[in-house]
């Protein structure tokens, strides 16, 4: 009885502890429900102050860019406006224009008009005139035409036989004009001096002591070295030099360059002196395929044979009237290419003839006939081009001269072997001709000093300008012309150059 009482007391009290919590809780929650609200009510008042606030701001934010796009638009449209002005004003003046350029079309066309019109008349006017003239001649066009070039052919036949041969003259006079300005232009391009070369076969010596040894016990040495060799040598009563003599100047110079290394090893004897001679023909064949190589590169002349250059490289141990035949040929060669530019020649043609065209003089002492054929006979052999040896065969007129290459080829010769110097000329001669034209220049008045240039074919003149004035000056040259065309004589021709300087000299202090 008393546990159900006590559980009826628990019951009631737990009852009576939920309800109280609850109402607890209710009054809680009204509570802070009340507080929220506070809360809710002033946010809601700072929102909207805060919105009024940016709505102010965008109102006035827009009406500042409102008015500053209708002032941008208000500018624009005064922009159009003047373009609008423009364009109309150019319009009217377009049409103008046009206006007047049809009022000037219609103007020649009515021109053009007028103008056939003219014309027609005037070829009417011609035809009635030629046909009064056919009927009162009683000839046609064509039979009065040719009756009058009949009677002007009669009336001036002496005439035109004279311009004829006046043009004749001065056509040979101006192809000799023109050949000498070529030849003079080939000849101071190639302005280089020229040496007199004279191929020594003197051996010098340090003492006539080596004599003796050149010439051995019983002469063994001298003839063993001229057995080897193919050369005479002699042992004369000259001091301090030995001579080497022999048809072959390969041989002689094979010879000099052997008996110089013995004299400078000191051991002559006839085995020393094979081994010498054996390797200075190695030495001297070295030398002669050098020369006919660099010959040939300097000439440009490119694609001969091997065996041809090294034919060719002889030549350097080779002279004709002092004059080193292998120089002389590269020499032609230039001046031939530089006249065969100006002729418009085949220029590799006429370098290539030239290079080679004393070719047979380095075998001339070995086979027979003229170093011309010799020559032919070499290019034919070794397969050289049939137009150089065109070009080389004729330069001492043993053939025909078949090509323009082959008359250039002779021309470069006697060019290259009638230079001064080259071939033993007298110098003295030569110098005494420039201070004659010199002398002449300097004995006209007013002349202050005077120098004859590139050997003689020109002369310049230096005037006192206080003396001889611009015209004078003309006057004078022409003068000094004459008198050197006078008194002087001299291939080609001689330019005559008055040079009148004036100088005005102050000084600033």
């Amino acid at each position: 009885m008393s546990l159900k009482l006590v559980a009826l007391f628990l019951s009631i009290a737990g009852m009576a502890g939920i309800a109280i919590g609850y109402y607890l809780r209710l009054i809680i929650s009204l509570g802070k429900k009340g507080s929220m609200e506070i809360e809710i009510k002033e946010m809601l008042l700072a929102a909207k102050e805060e919105a009024k606030k940016i709505t102010v701001d965008a109102e006035t934010r827009a009406t500042k860019t409102i008015d500053g796009a209708k002032q941008e638009i208000k500018e624009k449209e005064d922009k159009v406006h003047q373009t609008e002005d423009r364009l109309i004003k150019k319009e009217d003046l377009l049409d103008r224009r046009q206006i007047d350029i049809d009022k000037e079309v219609e103007i020649v066309k009515q021109k053009i008009n007028e103008i056939k019109q003219i014309r027609d008349h005037a070829e009417q006017l011609e035809t009635e005139r030629r046909q009064v003239l056919e009927r009162t001649a009683r000839l046609s066009t064509d039979e009065a035409k040719k009756e009058l070039v009949t009677l002007v052919e009669k009336q001036s036949e002496e005439d035109l036989l004279v311009r004829m041969n006046k043009l004749e003259t001065q056509g040979e006079e101006m192809l000799d004009r023109k050949a000498r300005d070529i030849l003079a232009i080939s000849i101071q391009r190639l302005a280089s001096s020229v040496a007199s070369d004279v191929m020594s076969t003197i051996v010098e010596i340090p003492s006539d002591d080596v004599k003796g040894k050149v010439i051995g016990k019983e002469g063994r040495n001298i003839k063993a070295f001229e057995r080897m060799s193919g050369v005479e040598v002699m042992v004369d009563d000259t001091p301090g030099a030995i001579t080497i003599s022999s048809f072959d100047p390969v041989r002689r110079h094979v010879a000099a360059i052997a008996l110089r290394e013995l004299i400078k090893d000191g051991r002559i004897q006839p085995a020393k002196i094979e081994q010498t001679i054996e390797k200075a023909k190695q030495e001297i064949n070295k030398t002669i395929k050098e020369k006919g190589d660099a010959a040939a590169y300097e000439c440009g002349v490119l694609g001969l044979d091997p065996r041809i250059l090294l034919i060719l490289g002889r030549l350097h141990f080779r002279t004709s009237y002092g004059q080193n035949v292998l120089q002389h040929s590269i020499q032609m060669s230039h001046i031939a290419g530089m006249i065969a530019e100006e002729l418009g020649a085949n220029v590799q043609v006429a370098k290539a003839g030239a290079l080679l065209h004393d070719l047979g003089k380095a075998l001339d002492h070995e086979v027979s006939g003229t170093h011309v054929e010799i020559g032919r006979r070499i290019l034919q052999k070794f397969g050289a081009s049939e137009d150089i040896i065109k070009a080389m065969q004729a330069h001492h007129e043993e053939y025909p001269y078949e090509t323009i290459e082959s008359r250039i080829v002779q021309t470069a010769d006697a060019i290259s072997g009638a230079r001064p110097g080259a071939r033993r000329d007298n110098v003295e001669n030569y110098l005494k001709r420039l201070g004659d034209l010199e002398a002449l220049a300097n004995s006209f008045p007013g002349i202050e000093k005077s120098y004859a240039l590139q050997a003689g074919r020109e002369i310049r003149i230096f005037v006192k300008p206080e003396e001889i004035g611009d015209l004078e000056s003309k006057n004078l040259a022409r003068d000094i012309a004459l008198k050197i065309e006078k008194d002087l004589k001299y291939p080609g021709e001689i330019k005559v150059t008055i040079i009148r300087e004036t100088r005005s000299v102050e000084f600033a202090r």
